[in-house]
């Protein structure tokens, strides 16, 4: 049994984590997050009471910070400011979580000898080439192309100088990009999802032909419980599912799965600089810790994930307006 600390565990992919550790292990957990807009509580609801509690707070403050590593064994780091279009509009939170924040618990970690592991994303490699047969694995060299991923990847690399500098016994994790139950509306994915819940045709910017590689955030979960478990301190690894797709796919995906024409969509204004491709190769996580992904079959996630919007339409009603007001904006 430990006692984890999940920063940002009130967001998409942190309730997602503190949900799958609960139910598979028999770990205790405090959730430290600031909710800001992508926060919600009612993530976490149906959580283990004796098991689990929630702190609302900024990873910024290092007397807050300091006192909740006293009392743990672990901390996984998912706190972020992570939507791409936001930190076109204003970078400056972007720097304040994503740089400062994961400083402020490095030097927590250093202090009270506490092992860390520091949630990352693939875009620290930047793009690649649509007809690349190349992926990106741990010696990819960084090249961000955006405030966002360039503040991520500035934080991967203090993690990478406090293990070299100090000790902080920390592993990094790199993963693609995540869908599931959770995510806020403004993210591809569910926007897409609750547009044609409401009657609204999707959006896909540009062409449509950019790549993700697509994840269930359960996967995501399940991966970094291993490298918590397993992982070798120092130590990067990459998060995948082999599940690369073009937007225009995916799109067309989610409408034949909702009963919909696949063509039944709009183009509209590309994003600035959008990065053509990602994809990972995961080989170190799958041969050297045993990982392997539960959904490797990402339409089956998909219809679980529509599924899920479908039935928890209280959970995502609060932000459509709001978001599809601001697209609208901006012609998206």
């Amino acid at each position: 049994m430990m006692r984890l600390l999940v920063t940002g565990g009130a967001g998409f992919i942190g309730s997602n984590f503190v949900h799958h550790v609960l139910a598979h292990a028999d770990h205790e957990v405090t959730v430290l997050d600031k909710l800001t807009y992508a926060g919600n509580l009612a993530s976490l609801d149906g959580l283990p009471e004796d098991r689990f509690r929630f702190v609302k707070g900024d990873i910024t403050d290092a007397g807050l910070v300091d006192e909740l590593f006293a009392d743990v064994d672990a901390v996984v780091h998912y706190a972020a400011e992570s939507h791409n279009d936001n930190s076109l509009d204003n970078p400056r939170p972007f720097l304040d979580t994503n740089i400062i924040g994961t400083y402020t618990l490095l030097e927590a970690a250093r202090k009270h000898d506490r092992r860390l592991h520091h949630i990352s994303t693939d875009e620290v490699y930047g793009d690649l080439e649509l007809d690349d047969p190349e992926r990106f694995t741990e010696s990819t060299p960084y090249n961000p192309s955006s405030p966002y991923s360039s503040t991520k990847a500035g934080s991967d690399l203090l993690v990478r100088a406090w293990v070299r500098s100090f000790g902080v016994q920390a592993t990094i994790s790199n993963c693609s990009n995540n869908y599931g139950p959770f995510q806020h509306v403004e993210k591809f994915i569910p926007r897409q999802i609750t547009n044609v819940i409401r009657g609204i045709r999707p959006k896909l910017y540009g062409a449509g032909e950019n790549v993700r590689d697509w994840i269930h955030a359960d996967d995501h979960s399940s991966a970094v419980l291993t490298i918590l478990d397993k992982g070798q301190i120092g130590q990067t690894y990459l998060i995948g599912a082999d599940g690369e797709k073009n937007n225009k796919t995916v799109v067309e995906l989610i409408l034949q799965l909702m009963g919909e024409p696949a063509d039944a969509y709009d183009h509209v204004t590309d994003r600035a600089g959008h990065d053509l491709r990602y994809a990972i190769d995961s080989t170190r996580l799958r041969t050297e810790l045993g990982w392997t992904p539960k959904y490797s079959d990402f339409e089956a996630g998909l219809a679980a994930t529509i599924d899920w919007y479908r039935n928890n339409e209280s959970w995502w009603a609060p932000a459509k307006d709001g978001v599809e007001a601001f697209y609208a904006t901006r012609g998206q």
